[in-house]
C-alpha cells in the first residue's frame, strides 16, 4: 500500500470515527433531554417507593394504638408516631430520589442509546414535549382521583363484607395462635365469634 492509499485510509478512518463520537453525544444529549422532561415522573416513584414503608409503618401503629394504647393517651400517641413518620419521610425521600436520579443516568440511559436511533429520540422528544400529551398528562390526577371515588362508592357494598369477613378470621387466626391474648385484651369486650377462650392454668 503506496502513503498515499494509507494515508488517505487514515484520514477516512478519522473522519467516520469523529462522525461516530459526534453521533454519539447527539444521542447522549437527546437522552438527557428526554430523562429530563421524566423529571417529575421519577420524583413520583422515588416519593412512593420511600412512602411504601412509612405507609406499612403507620397501619401497623395505628392498629397497635387503637387495640392496647388507653383512650386517653392515642391522640398524643398518634401524634409521636406521625411526627416520627413524617421525620423518616424527610430524611428518606432526598436519598431515595438522588438515588433514582443517579440510576437513571447508568441504567436507563445506555437503553435509550442502545434501543432507538437519533431520529426515533428526536421523535420521542417531539411526543414528550407535545402540548396535547402535556394537557392529558395534567389531567391524570383528577381522572384517577374521580375514577378511584367512583369505583371505591360502586364497589364498597360488595367488597365490605369480604374485608369484615376476612378481618374477622385474621382475628380468629392471631387469638388461637396467641392462646387468646387478643380475646383477653378487648377489655371485657366479647370475643370474634368462634373464639374459645384461652385456657386458665
Amino acid at each position: 500500500m503506496t502513503f498515499k492509499k494509507t494515508a488517505w485510509a487514515a484520514v477516512v478512518a478519522m473522519t467516520l470515527a469523529a462522525t461516530s463520537l459526534s453521533a454519539h453525544a447527539d444521542k447522549k444529549e437527546l437522552v438527557q433531554k428526554i430523562l429530563a422532561s421524566q423529571q417529575t415522573a421519577l420524583d413520583d416513584m422515588a416519593r412512593n417507593v420511600a412512602e411504601q414503608p412509612a405507609r406499612q409503618l403507620a397501619g401497623g401503629a395505628r392498629s397497635i394504638i387503637v387495640q392496647a394504647v388507653p383512650e386517653d393517651k392515642r391522640e398524643a400517641t398518634a401524634k409521636q408516631v406521625d411526627a416520627e413518620i413524617r421525620k423518616y419521610l424527610d430524611a428518606a425521600t432526598p436519598i431515595v430520589r438522588a438515588s433514582a436520579a443517579k440510576l437513571s443516568q447508568s441504567a436507563i440511559s445506555p437503553l435509550f442509546e442502545e434501543r432507538f436511533s437519533e431520529d426515533e429520540l428526536k421523535q420521542l422528544i417531539g411526543m414528550l414535549e407535545s402540548p396535547i400529551l402535556k394537557k392529558y398528562q395534567g389531567m391524570l390526577p383528577e381522572l384517577s382521583n374521580m375514577l378511584l371515588e367512583k369505583v371505591v362508592t360502586d364497589a364498597r357494598p360488595q367488597v365490605t363484607p369480604k374485608l369484615q369477613s376476612a378481618e374477622a378470621n385474621i382475628r380468629k387466626i392471631l387469638d388461637t395462635a396467641t392462646g387468646g391474648k387478643l380475646s383477653q385484651g378487648n377489655d371485657g369486650k366479647a370475643a370474634p365469634a368462634g373464639t374459645k377462650p384461652a385456657a386458665k392454668k
